[in-house]
């Protein structure tokens, strides 16, 4: 029998809807202002003695909250009003210390029974939250020269260990390695050293004078890729530990293209203190413990905290001589001990670190290398002149704690390993550590805009009434229209929303400006599968086929038109989120995502409605 679905079929129609509400859902209530407050430390747990900590703040601010909780790695506390987050921050930051890590965040109002299953709300782009959006270029080429330097003094020590004489070693303006030699045969030799040692570099031979032959050494393409890479990802790893300072929830730090970075910091709406932190200095250093019988003057002492039961223990003596920097670490991993399963740090270092690091260490086996952590931070201060006009100042500190305590066992060179580390988590932090020390590469700020808060939710209203009245324009004239069908088709197009909604909460997409206009343009599009089929089951009755064949007959013939329609619409919307950033990307997202629901809604939720309406009934007239 015509337009009739096996039971099962609806089943599953409904139970794709029930899905799609379920998910959807949560978007309907309105998360709260609040506070998150966590450790510097991804170890440090916050218990109910900092939550009590951060309330007893609030009340002598005289900042009202509600709903605290601790989870053991943060504290959430609600505010009454979102005036009330600036201040409350400002309190905390003051009150806690540097120690933890204050946080502007929404708390989600989803019922319990929502969130067991994983339904969670949108989360809102910079332009719906307001906040700031930089755009940083790595200098690239510094990362580049910083490498050849180091292989230019590798490369000569090299020589002089193999006994091979050469005039001069020197990089060049134009980043290729110039060595010179008084023979040929001597420049062959050192030719086959840096073959075998050296891959990465491509190596010309010329002859400059009759006593004067020359190597040229220059990096490939492939090293050249290798090294951009390297420095852009330890940017990003470097910047993403500092945004955390900054106190903002939910930040995005992500690389754009080959050597930029983009930092967008929803909520905040201080872009000089956002780019104070981002280009704050940090560094460490590698000493070797002192002797217990050791001179005042030959070490300090510095704070050092277990990370397993969070004591700041009385400290530890270190000497005042500076094995190596910071700056001569070009790799750290964590990972495990093959033979004891332990966690542990591997450590890569320049040439000139791994020479002086062996010459520290081969002569002091069984005692301990201390890695101290350097860091300068601006402290910002309200200052209120003769006028009475308060202004902000910020005043620059220094500090500085030992981050690692471990036991030499072998003499160390460019590669070695700490052990020692109570947990997998401490051995990530301190391999983070160490590579966000320093930036592997300078960086400049290409652009640079602040979105207020004001403007955020004017973006959401004007977003929101954009989508109401295309819905409600799109309804009137479908109903119309189309009459019945009509119906069917607002109908199918109300489910459309809803499953939209729900796959984008799903997939944890966030919700941008673009992103609303894709939504927009779904509403057009959902219905313009419904008004091909509708359209064509006019063409059939008028030429003359009765109405259940008619109705059969137009989604049939209609299947293939919508079906090339929408793939190539798609096609376009994959390009664009491939080679787009940012409010690009939202937008295709949005749209692909409003594609594949507005087909299933079309072409399979008003059949559906069709089908239990009309189907098996003997029709004389369709009013369509």
């Amino acid at each position: 029998m015509l337009n009739r679905y096996p039971f099962w079929k609806y089943l599953l129609i409904l139970a794709i809807a029930a899905l799609g509400l379920t998910y959807a859902a949560p978007n309907l209530y309105s998360p709260d202002p609040a506070i998150q407050v966590s450790g510097q430390s991804a170890a440090m747990e916050i218990d109910d003695k900092v939550l009590k900590q951060a309330t007893d703040t609030l009340d002598k601010a005289g900042i009202t909250y509600f709903g605290q909780q601790a989870t053991g790695k943060n504290a959430l506390i609600r505010l009454d009003s979102a005036n009330d987050q600036l201040r409350a921050k400002e309190a905390l930051t003051n009150g806690l210390g540097h120690d933890y890590v204050v946080a502007l965040s929404q708390a989600a109002t989803t019922p319990a029974w929502l969130r067991g299953m994983g339904a969670e709300p949108m989360k809102k782009g910079l332009d719906l939250a307001g906040g700031v959006h930089f755009l940083l270029e790595v200098d690239t080429p510094k990362a580049i020269e910083k490498r050849l330097q180091s292989d230019t003094r590798e490369i000569g020590r090299q020589l002089r260990k193999e006994k091979i004489k050469y005039q001069s070693n020197k990089l060049g303006p134009d980043n290729v390695i110039v060595i010179r030699f008084k023979t040929a045969e001597l420049r062959d030799k050192a030719a086959s050293l840096v073959a075998s040692s050296f891959s990465q570099l491509t190596r010309s031979k010329a002859d400059l004078a009759a006593d004067s032959f020359a190597l040229r050494l220059a990096m490939s393409e492939a090293a050249i890729r290798e090294v951009e890479d390297y420095a852009v990802s330890q940017n990003l790893t470097t910047l993403r530990n500092r945004v955390n300072e900054i106190g903002v929830s939910e930040p995005i730090v992500q690389r754009q293209g080959r050597t930029r970075i983009v930092v967008q910091l929803p909520g905040l709406q201080d872009p000089a203190e956002a780019k104070r932190i981002i280009g704050k200095t940090a560094n460490l250093e590698f000493r070797l413990e002192a002797k217990p019988d050791a001179s005042v003057a030959s070490k300090e002492r510095f704070e050092y905290r277990s990370e397993k039961d969070q004591a700041i223990f009385g400290g530890a003596d270190l000497e005042r001589r500076v094995v190596i920097t910071g700056d001569m670490v070009t790799g750290a991993q964590a990972s495990f001990d093959s033979q004891t399963s332990q966690p542990q740090v591997n450590i890569t270092l320049d040439a000139s670190g791994g020479k002086r690091m062996h010459r520290s260490t081969r002569n002091n086996i069984g005692r301990r290398l201390g890695v101290l952590f350097i860091e300068q931070r601006s402290v910002a201060k309200k200052v209120t002149d003769a006028e009475g006009k308060e202004t902000t100042k910020y005043n620059t500190t220094e500090t500085k704690k030992i981050i690692s305590l471990a036991t030499i066992q072998s003499g160390l060179g460019v590669q070695f390993r700490i052990t020692g580390l109570d947990n997998p988590v401490e051995a990530s932090e301190l391999a983070l550590l160490l590579r966000s020390g320093a930036l592997a590469a300078p960086m400049y700020f290409a652009e640079e805009r602040t979105i207020g808060p004001s403007l955020g939710a004017e973006n959401i209203e004007l977003g929101v009434t954009s989508v109401q009245i295309g819905l409600a324009l799109v309804v009137i004239f479908m109903l119309l229209f189309y009459r019945l069908f009509g119906l069917f088709a607002n109908i199918a197009l109300t489910l459309n929303l809803v499953l939209l909604v729900g796959a984008m909460s799903i997939l944890g997409a966030t919700l941008t400006l673009p992103g609303i206009a894709g939504i927009v343009l779904t509403v057009g599009m959902a219905v313009d599968a419904n008004v091909l089929v509708f359209s064509r089951i006019k063409e059939e009755l008028a030429n003359g086929l009765p109405p259940q064949s008619a109705i059969n007959a137009g989604y049939e013939r209609a299947f293939t038109t919508i079906l090339d329609a929408n793939l190539t619409t798609l096609i376009v919307a994959v390009i664009l989120y491939a080679i787009g950033s940012g409010p690009v990307q939202g937008f295709a997202v949005t749209l692909s995502i409003g594609i594949l629901t507005s087909m299933f809604t079309a072409i399979v939720g008003t059949r559906a409605l069709v089908n239990l309406a009309l189907g098996g009934r003997k029709l004389q007239k369709l009013w369509i």
